[in-house]
């Protein structure tokens, strides 16, 4: 959009705050996302109407490659981040992890609601799990970490890439294009997709994404209008747990589509956290994974696991392995 358009819609926007534009990629997930949050903020907002705006985005046009070969998990966020910027909406929703380990400058995460079931489910046609698959079956994934991870549980397995939209993955496993998929459990219960043979696998054997289960709400940063009252919808430990994992990808990999996983999570018992973290090589075939505990149910509890998790990986491996990643040219988000 040309400078002087933009700085007439922006003028146009502000002059008309009575309308609040969130802007939205168009899935069933993402337009459930939003929907969930726009409801959220409703009272907060009484006397403004919140209008949903579909974005497509260059991860949504480009299904048919890997997002490790066009460009990483940016290209769901790119273009919705630009109309931001300009002004053409006010806030987004985003899943946190699809958002790249940078954000503009300009931009910031204003809040992040309760947190949904951070695991990933694994859906196998007519219900076969993974240790029944047989020998050499097609699984279908365009995640590294999944990728990895399944490899590294059966190397005779073959992998082969699967994106699209949640109905179009369980499409593809119901009609045994693939023998199964994984997907994020978050994503199935918002939807209300999750079917019954799913098999939730626990975090302690399966590490997710970081972010994975959260929402994350983006505004502009100088946007103090809409900061406060979308503060009241942030949760403290579900905000703590994803800066948390954030930082810990940032410090392994930068914005590196490496094989991670991580995850902080409050131990609802016994009290504290505890944070499990694995990097390992595309063919899982080498593994770094550790995990720690803390009684300190604080910020600050959970944070002083950062570097004590950061140097078990490391002395299980993770070094070397981010050598052998930085070898294969894996592409930034």
């Amino acid at each position: 959009m040309p400078a002087h358009v933009t700085y007439l819609w922006t003028l146009y926007s502000m002059a008309n705050r009575n309308i609040i534009r969130l802007g939205t990629r168009g899935s069933l997930l993402a337009v459930t996302q939003s929907k969930t949050v726009a409801a959220m903020l409703a009272p907060l907002l009484a006397d403004k109407t919140i209008e949903l705006l579909t974005i497509t985005t260059s991860g949504d046009k480009q299904t048919d490659k890997p997002l490790a070969a066009t460009g990483g998990k940016g290209l769901f966020v790119k273009e919705i981040e630009e109309q931001l910027l300009d002004g053409r909406i006010d806030l987004a929703v985003h899943s946190a992890k699809d958002l790249p380990m940078e954000i503009p400058a300009d931009l910031q995460i204003i809040a992040a609601p309760p947190r949904e079931t951070p695991n990933d489910v694994w859906i196998g046609h007519k219900a076969c799990s993974i240790q029944n698959l047989p020998q050499g079956a097609c699984v279908g994934t365009s995640s590294m970490r999944r990728q990895a991870q399944l490899l590294a549980l059966r190397q005779d397995l073959v992998v082969i890439p699967l994106r699209g939209n949640i109905d179009t993955r369980l499409r593809k496993v119901s009609d045994g294009v693939v023998a199964g998929t994984f997907l994020a459990a978050a994503g199935l219960k918002r939807t209300n997709l999750l079917p019954p043979q799913a098999e939730m696998l626990p975090t302690d054997q399966f590490i997710p994404a970081a972010g994975q289960g959260t929402l994350a709400i983006q505004i502009r940063r100088d946007d103090a209008e809409l900061a406060g009252p979308i503060k009241h919808l942030d949760h403290a430990p579900t905000k703590a747990s994803l800066a948390f994992e954030r930082a810990i990808v940032r410090r392994l990999a930068g914005n590196c589509l490496a094989p991670i996983g991580v995850c902080a999570e409050p131990r609802a018992n016994e009290g504290g956290w505890i944070v499990r973290a694995f990097i390992a090589a595309p063919d899982g075939r080498q593994c770094a994974r550790a995990a720690l505990l803390t009684d300190d149910a604080s910020t600050n509890g959970l944070n002083a696991l950062f570097e004590p998790l950061l140097q078990a990986l490391m002395d299980r491996g993770a070094g070397a392995i981010m050598q052998q990643i930085n070898k294969l040219n894996v592409p930034h988000a």
